[in-house]
């Protein structure tokens, strides 16, 4: 008895002391220069939390944590190693989605192992089914929105929000057979294993018809939507089996990813209902084509004007990403310093295809902290940079959410590129961005487009400062 409630008083004294440094390794990850020491403390406090855990008797083997731990850490630096940058916003969705499979198995798993349970079990359990579920099959729709195996584009159909409504109206009725318990299913003739299987099924359904209907531009906002998904059916799987570190952890992630995806829809000007509910809204299609002169410049012609310019702002996007080209602009930035110039870049929220893509780039090329400027900060002085260098960025410098009323994106915060002096777009052609939409900016008299490859547009740049 005394071993007993020893071995009670050293795991429940560990859960805290996990939670503990959940909570501070969450507020270290508030900043990006603790933002590394701040994701070491939370994976320190998870393997406190799994070894403690093994001293529960109801585990199913010391052997085969072992070898789940062993062949996690060898995925977990494969892909670390692996996954290029311009994938690492499609890597986060699918381990969101990994972390909703997870909680569905809990959940499967809690059910299959035990014959009696108790009302309240019985609802935290399908809530851990349905919304492990919903973020697992939901994270595979925003991968492969992501990574283009599907289109981008919000997919509709005719009568979308009365099938989701159907859809809603089915699971609850699957909710209520699944908590009436398989002994009162068996006097209605009803398997609660077929319960079971139609309400994993009817999850993974409702996921995908959740995440279909949004477009691209709201990727960012889906991501941090679906980490708290995650966290929230984590959560739910911890008060199933009755594990205060998985409640607690669950919380956290819930929590801070709801406040983060409000962050988020501020951002792009939309409300969190609507983002939540736009399976069950009418999409109306707007296509505008914005009609003026292009004009085209050299990366060498560029040059004198950088060469020239006191203050220049650089606005990053996924094009580079996809170019590699953080390190040639860091490299850059240090020859227009020692040239006499400010150098400053501007973050937009949503810039990229998951929050904080851009602060993960330039942290990766060295770029100092104290450089990167929020949007709101930025464009309070944007109209006094002498050049505004647009890196494979589009919807986030799109005037025309400020100047179109017709625009999609209307009333969306952007950063005001356009207001600078001179303007200088690197991008590959004239293509839209992930949102679809047309660009003003483009054929502003103050715009420059420079065509081609950003890595090697800037190498250009870089070769002319070197001569």
């Amino acid at each position: 008895m005394i071993e007993t409630t020893t071995t009670d008083l050293i795991i429940n004294f560990s859960y805290v002391l996990a939670a503990a440094l959940f909570i501070f390794g969450l507020k270290l990850l508030g900043h990006p220069s603790s933002a590394r020491k701040g994701n070491l403390l939370s994976a320190i406090a998870m393997l406190i939390a799994i070894v403690v855990t093994m001293f529960d008797n109801n585990i199913v083997s010391f052997q085969m944590i072992a070898i789940a731990m062993l062949a996690g850490s060898i995925l977990g630096v494969l892909a670390a190693r692996l996954i290029a940058m311009t994938a690492m916003p499609e890597m986060v969705s699918l381990l969101n989605g990994i972390g909703g499979l997870a909680s569905l198995f809990v959940a499967w798993a809690t059910v299959e192992a035990n014959s009696e349970f108790s009302v309240f079990t019985m609802i935290v359990t399908f809530l851990a089914l349905l919304i492990g579920g919903v973020t697992f099959s939901g994270s595979l729709i925003a991968w492969a929105k992501l990574s283009e195996r599907i289109t981008g584009r919000s997919v509709t159909f005719a009568g979308q929000a009365v099938f989701n409504s159907l859809l809603v109206l089915v699971i609850i009725f699957a909710a209520y057979l699944f908590v009436a318990q398989p002994t009162m299913l068996a006097g209605v003739n009803i398997d609660f294993n077929m319960v079971l299987y139609t309400a994993m099924g009817l999850a993974l359904l409702f996921g995908i018809m959740l995440v279909l209907p949004i477009g691209g531009a709201d990727m960012p906002v889906v991501i941090s939507l679906l980490n708290s998904y995650s966290g929230l059916a984590a959560c739910a799987a911890g008060f199933a089996l009755h594990n205060n570190i998985l409640i607690v952890a669950g919380s956290l992630v819930g929590a801070s990813g709801i406040i983060l995806t409000n962050i988020m829809c501020k951002a792009m000007n939309r409300s969190l209902t609507n983002v939540l509910f736009s399976g069950f809204m009418p999409v109306t299609k707007t296509d505008m084509v914005i009609e003026g002169e292009v004009k085209p410049l050299s990366a060498e012609d560029a040059y004198y004007v950088l060469e020239a310019a006191q203050s220049v702002v650089v606005i990053p996007g996924y094009g580079m990403a996809v170019a590699q080209a953080q390190h040639a602009m860091k490299e850059l930035q240090q020859l227009l310093e020692e040239n006499g110039a400010e150098v400053a870049y501007a973050i937009h929220p949503v810039a990229g295809r998951m929050p904080g893509h851009m602060n993960v780039l330039l942290a990766e090329a060295d770029v100092s902290y104290e450089q990167l400027f929020e949007m709101d900060e930025i464009n309070k002085r944007i109209q006094n940079f002498d050049v505004a260098m647009v890196i494979g960025a589009n919807d986030v410098v799109n005037p025309a959410a400020r100047e179109m009323k017709g625009s999609p994106i209307y009333g969306m915060p952007v950063i005001n590129a356009d207001l600078a002096k001179n303007v200088f777009v690197l991008k590959r052609g004239m293509a839209s961005g992930f949102a679809g939409i047309d660009n003003p900016l483009f054929f502003k008299p103050n715009c420059r487009m420079i065509f081609g490859d950003a890595k090697e547009t800037l190498g250009h740049m870089i070769r002319q400062f070197s001569d």
